[in-house]
């Protein structure tokens, strides 16, 4: 979580667009209010309107901000020489996020899986944010020389999925800590 500071220097519509992925994430889309977000981002309500005029707007801007931070980790990851590191530097990542998913799951995955029974389309806005995380893994598998890294991207993405369900199903962060480095493991014996 950023300090009040760094927020502070965002705009409003960033902060309201961030605000509305992390509360989501944390009650979902049906039980928040348009109030929940504005407070989360330390705009008064009425403010809200002039950047997003409907519930539905927030959705579509938290689905940015997901792709923005989806954008900003692989750059960081982008920073490591070995495809193998930056797939391990991924899942330490999500290891890092252990105790959030205990709470509420992945964000992009109870997302996805919120608005697939909307109907509104904004559930295929979110796959395109999905399948850009996994192109990049697939990269990343192809890089590391395996003529089989469509398959191994979705392995990996599906590993993730499935522990954070059963992390979240069990309140258990060890669940994604054990499945963590069971999956560094993997990536080493891949790159052997």
């Amino acid at each position: 979580m950023t300090d009040s500071i760094e927020v502070k220097r965002v705009g409003k519509r960033e902060r309201l667009a961030t605000a509305a992925a992390r509360i989501f994430h944390e009650q979902g889309v049906e039980k928040t209010t348009i109030a929940d977000i504005a407070r989360a981002a330390d705009v008064p309500v009425g403010n809200v309107y002039y950047y997003y005029k409907t519930k539905d707007q927030l959705v579509q801007a938290a689905i940015g901000a997901h792709a923005l931070g989806m954008r900003n980790v692989v750059a960081e990851l982008e920073r490591y020489e070995d495809p193998a590191d930056r797939l391990k530097g991924l899942i330490r990542l999500w290891i890092g996020r252990s105790d959030l998913a205990a709470r509420f799951g992945c964000p992009t995955g109870t997302l996805a899986t919120e608005l697939d029974k909307r109907g509104d389309g904004l559930d295929r806005e979110l796959a395109v944010v999905l399948r850009a995380l996994i192109t990049w893994v697939r990269a990343q598998f192809a890089a590391m020389g395996r003529p089989d890294a469509a398959e191994l991207s979705m392995a990996l993405i599906a590993s993730y999925q499935g522990i954070s369900l059963l992390t979240n199903t069990f309140r258990d962060p060890e669940l994604m800590i054990v499945e963590g480095r069971r999956l560094e493991k993997w990536i080493d014996s891949l790159a052997a």
